[in-house]
Formats: structure tokens, sequence, C-alpha cells
């Protein structure tokens, strides 16, 4: 399992919320480009980038993306807002290693298969839960379908892996939802990616117990509450 860093941006600062609201913005760094910088001399292999405005339809992180892109060495996982093919052949082409579709993709499940066949390999499936459940649009609506339904309907998808985020428990660091992470394992036919509630290593320890490939951490990292080098070099594959 590989551990990754979270670069969430908003109005061009690296941002982390609690819970998914923007009202609870703890951290706010103004410097993206550096933050990232730090995270690879840290020694991580990649970093998970949000563009927050763009998932919520209040503009977009664009630029910032580009200077993260064109400034550092590490590959790079982006999403928020993207629901075009143009928008994914254009990231991909700008140096994004995988594109983050949830949204649309979610809404559309023909559209994630065509983009899916077109770059296979490339795309990462964003499946945000709470109560079992899938929302989207920033959080704000919600499927009327079951996560293990959803993600047994992936056979045969050449996607990267599917991004699980436990909702509820993001940036609270009080523990992932390891039953949820364990049955979405089991059930899917993509690796896995495990998001919310990491609080120690001891979380992340447990996400790999369970299957999944790789972990995206927020919070935990920005606060200091894990030692960031002892992660990268324990979760590096």
């Amino acid at each position: 399992m590989i551990a990754i860093p979270a670069v969430d941006l908003r109005e061009g600062a690296c941002v982390q919320l609690v819970g998914g609201d923007l009202a609870q913005e703890r951290i706010r760094l103004d410097d993206p480009v550096e933050v990232a910088r730090g995270w690879e001399r840290e020694g991580f292999s990649m970093l998970h980038v949000v563009d927050l405005d763009a998932a919520l339809g209040r503009g977009d992180n664009a630029r910032v993306v580009r200077e993260l892109i064109r400034n550092g060495d590490l590959p790079i996982q982006l999403g928020g807002g993207i629901r075009s093919s143009d928008q994914v052949e254009e990231w991909l082409e700008e140096g994004v290693t995988r594109i983050v579709v949830g949204t649309r993709a979610l809404e559309d499940p023909d559209w994630l298969a065509e983009i899916a066949t077109a770059h296979p390999g490339s795309i990462v499936l964003a499946a945000d839960v709470r109560e079992r459940r899938v929302v989207t649009r920033g959080w704000v609506h919600t499927l009327p379908v079951d996560i293990l339904d959803l993600v047994r309907d992936l056979e045969g998808l050449p996607l990267a892996a599917i991004l699980v985020t436990a909702v509820h428990m993001e940036g609270k660091m009080e523990g992932t939802d390891l039953t949820l992470i364990e049955d979405v394992c089991d059930a899917s036919p993509v690796p896995v990616i495990a998001s919310g509630g990491i609080g120690g290593v001891q979380d992340l320890r447990a996400l790999e117990h369970r299957g999944a490939s790789a972990a995206v951490i927020g919070m935990a990292l920005y606060t200091g509450a894990i030692d960031a080098r002892a992660v990268a070099q324990e979760f590096s594959e």
C-alpha cells in the first residue's frame, strides 16, 4: 500500500476541511507549490490534488494545478469538477498522471466507460460515501445507490482504481471506516484507495490489512499527528 498526501485547493490556497464542510476550514496554507515540494522532500511518491472550487462550481484553481505540474516531479492524481472528455484529455496532455472523476461518472456510467476505455489505467472513480450511500456534487446530493452495488458494476472497466472517501469521517482524525473499506475491497474488481478519518499510522496499517492499495492522507499530515517521513517510507509500495 502507498500513502498519498492530499493537496486540496480552495481560492488558490491549500486547505483542509472537517467533514467536507466549507465552514469548517481548519488548515489554510497560501503556497500550494511549496506544500507539494515539502511532501516530495519527505519521500512520498504521488500527490492527490483536488480542486474544491471546481467541484462546487465556484471557479477553479487551474492555474495552481499547472504550477504544481511544472514545479514538481511527483505524479499527480487530479480531481474536482472534471466532467467532460475534453477536460480529461487536456489534463492528461498537461502532465497529470491520473484523473479522478466523480459526479458525472457516477451519474452517467456510459461516460465513465467511454473515458476509461479511451484512457486505460489513467482514470480513478471517486465514490464519496456517507452511511453506505454515494454522494455527489460536492457532497450535497445523495444517490439512491449502495456503494457495494456500485463497485460490483465496475467489472471489466480498465480503471486505475476506485477512491472511496468516508465523508462522515473526513478531517476528524477519529479513525477510518474499516468495515466500509474492507467490504469495498472484497467486492471491487479494481484497486481501492481509501480516504477519510486517518488519524495515525495504526489506521494505515489497518487499511493495508484489509486490502486497500493506497490511502489518501490529509488532516493527520497537516497537523503533524503522524510522522510524514516515517509514513512515506513504510507505505511506499
